[in-house]
């Protein structure tokens, strides 16, 4: 999604506040929702919406928030005293400098604004009153302590006022400031630079910029949305509502693209989880990220999917884990407490239970017995089993990689293989059974005297 090409668009993500109530290390925007980073998801947003200058404002655990943008592409601007919003966003001029068009302003920590509220944002700013300014607002069951917006019944903004220095009657309005902005380039400089420091809290107030722009006759205006979308984090509670949030929302959005999920409340996807149609979801099911369901799959209870792909047709768990680089083709069945890591199973391929299966390929329509393990690790490498189409494992062996099983050949029950075994061959590897007839009996007589 492109909005406005005639008018370039720079994102400035504020990501500078220390997150104390977090009570962490890890930087609060770093924070993950749905395996990913809430600072990811907000520049996602912003990606599909085209930006082609995008700055994050940093300051406490500068060099965490760095290390994660910068890779991305990100510029990174740092606010060293914390003065407030207007000062924040004043960190990144240098970084925009003889950028024009329009200025997203956004925060670190309010990660589920999508980028179809985005796309309004700006699109408001460029109706034909051409508001200076464009506010997001919403309406919260609970106004708090959010700033509040006075606006005429078609969005102009007549006043902006923080909490703190709000009225009794002020307080009484229901719509509220999310501190989300859009801003021509030419317009947010200037007025940045106009922003004063008296009030209750000595801070310089991002939204004093619209009364700025009224003192020269320019209009604002507010455009509104969910305000779950611009709800923000700053606990462990409030992460836990947003995981819920989005996870509430991706399971719907799994069911009505075609998928069965049993007990949707206990299913857990990642930012990129990939599930097809005619999928079945049992109950307790975990996906990780990079994982790739193909249609028509069926994954039991207990089941934990990461970066691993899974081929129409086949059977998962329950209580089977696929790890990263684990790859299951059609029809292919996984079964209880079975585990794979970075390992092809063929098409129609069984591993039904108890069985470890890492940097392994195996054939199609092999079957792997129950118990068998690939001793795939010596301590210091590790190594590659490979067993052939149509091959028969027989249950409790230990295949120590490196090592080949051919196609169509049987390894014997209890068999530790550590040679390769030829196509259509029997290996037996295991001690020969002695039989003492009446040894038993004799022990527990003796045992009883």
């Amino acid at each position: 999604m492109t909005v406005n090409p005639s008018s370039p668009l720079a994102a400035v993500i504020l990501a500078a506040g220390k997150g104390t109530r977090m009570k962490s290390s890890l930087h609060k925007v770093l924070h993950p929702i749905a395996a990913r980073p809430m600072l990811g998801h907000l520049i996602d947003a912003v990606d599909r919406l085209g930006a082609a200058n995008r700055v994050v404002v940093v300051g406490a655990q500068a060099e965490q928030v760095a290390a994660f943008a910068k890779p991305l592409g990100l510029e990174v601007a740092e606010q060293v005293d914390q003065l407030g919003t207007a000062h924040a966003v004043r960190q990144a001029e240098g970084a925009l400098a003889g950028v024009e068009g329009d200025v997203l302003i956004l925060y670190g920590d309010v990660p589920l604004v999508s980028t179809e509220t985005m796309a309004r944002m700006v699109a408001r700013l460029h109706e034909a009153d051409a508001p200076a300014v464009v506010v997001l607002g919403f309406r919260p069951p609970d106004t708090l302590t959010y700033g509040r917006i006075i606006a005429a019944p078609d969005g102009r903004i007549e006043k902006m006022v923080e909490h703190k220095d709000a009225s009794a009657d002020e307080r009484a309005c229901t719509l509220c400031n999310s501190g989300l902005m859009a801003v021509r380039a030419a317009d947010l400089w200037p007025l940045l630079a106009r922003v004063g420091n008296a009030n209750a809290a000595g801070e310089y107030y991002l939204p004093d910029i619209v009364m700025l722009a009224a003192a020269d006759g320019r209009l604002s205006a507010v455009i509104e949305t969910d305000p779950m979308e611009v709800a923000g984090v700053n606990s462990r509670a409030e992460l836990a509502t947003l995981e819920a949030l989005w996870q509430a929302r991706r399971r719907a959005q799994a069911m009505a693209d075609g998928a069965t999920l049993t007990a949707p409340e206990t299913v857990w996807f990642a930012w990129d989880t990939q599930i097809g149609r005619d999928v079945t979801v049992a109950p307790n099911v975990v996906f990780g990220p990079g994982v790739a369901i193909a249609d028509a799959v069926t994954i039991h209870a207990f089941s934990h999917i990461e970066g691993a792909s899974v081929a129409s047709g086949a059977i998962i768990g329950p209580y089977a884990r696929l790890r990263p680089g684990a790859e299951v083709g059609e029809d292919a069945h996984v079964g209880n407490f079975v585990e794979l890591k970075k390992t092809k199973l063929g098409k129609g391929a069984k591993a039904n239970h108890l069985t470890y299966l890492g940097d392994a390929e195996i054939g199609p329509g092999t079957n792997i017995g129950a118990g068998t393990i690939t001793c795939n690790y010596d301590g210091f490498g590790k190594y590659v089993t490979r067993i052939g189409a149509g091959a028969f494992i027989g249950s409790n062996s230990a295949l120590v990689a490196p090592v080949s099983i051919g196609a169509g050949a049987i390894v014997a029950a209890g068999s530790v293989v550590t040679r390769d075994v030829e196509d259509d061959a029997l290996a037996v590897s295991r001690a020969r059974q002695e039989t003492k007839t009446g040894w038993a009996a004799r022990f527990r007589a003796m045992k009883r005297k």
